[in-house]
């Protein structure tokens, strides 16, 4: 049985780590290079970089934090967060990254998804997708630029669009859920592992290890988390010990 990836993220604005909830009021959490370095220590399985802030503002993600970031562990990393065009994305890999994550620039440029797949190849290339619940209840659709646009594009078809063109791996975050420690938005998960055939990772709510055998059982082959670990409510070694007592395959 394939072991459950546990995967700490690092949202960052201005080189230091934030939080926030539905991807507002974000509050400082620390250093990025330093909360890699205490990941990896404790087990963490993957680590995940994003850069909150570049793609609002305008900008790339900031090269010299992946730099950080990789000075200081060795683990798979993924870097997400104002990643345009190759170049882009190549001076990310060059920097540290193993993978790249795109989002808004997808959406508005779907072909770029099959560019970076050709140039890197698919297990380089990660599409995140943010998603909310639509206002009348009847499915996701996907939301951009941080949370702030409602595109209206249904996000289970996009995640199927996404698969074709090259993405290898879907970071499905739910919108409604980010920052609640409600538990992960299983419906949504359910409804995009039932079309892609390529990993999930599930990110937004957690807060419990009850919350990420639900999301497991829902479909996703990793999860993410960034509040229970940056506020010490677990390590991930102790997390990952709760998941093994409760029947969840995990590399301990």
């Amino acid at each position: 049985m394939l072991t459950t990836r546990i995967i700490p993220c690092l949202d960052v604005r201005d080189g230091r780590v934030v939080k926030g909830i539905k991807f507002q009021g974000l509050k400082d959490a620390g250093s990025p290079a330093d909360l890699a370095a205490a990941y990896e220590e404790q087990g963490a399985d993957e680590l995940t970089m994003l850069d909150v802030s570049a793609t609002p503002d305008g900008r790339a993600t900031s090269v010299e934090t992946v730099k950080k970031i990789r000075s200081r562990m060795a683990l798979p990393l993924t870097v997400g967060g104002g990643i345009r065009v190759l170049d882009d994305a190549s001076r990310l890999l060059d920097a540290g990254a193993d993978k790249v994550s795109v989002n808004t620039a997808a959406v508005e440029r779907p072909s770029l998804l099959t560019e970076l797949a050709e140039q890197f190849g698919r297990q380089c290339t990660v599409i995140a997708i943010d998603a909310a619940a639509r206002e009348n209840g009847e499915g996701f659709e996907v939301v951009t630029l941080s949370g702030t646009k409602r595109t209206g594009i249904d996000a289970v078809e996009w995640a199927k669009e996404a698969e074709i063109r090259g993405a290898g791996e879907i970071l499905l975050t739910s919108w409604d859920k980010d920052g609640t420690k409600s538990g992960y938005d299983l419906a949504l998960i359910s409804a995009i592992a039932a079309v892609v055939r390529v990993p999930i990772i599930a990110s937004g709510g957690a807060a419990l290890p009850e919350h990420l055998i639900d999301a497991v059982k829902a479909g996703a082959d990793a999860v993410l988390a960034a509040s229970i670990f940056h506020y010490g409510e677990y390590t991930v070694a102790s997390l990952k010990a709760e998941l093994k007592k409760m029947g969840l395959e995990v590399r301990i």
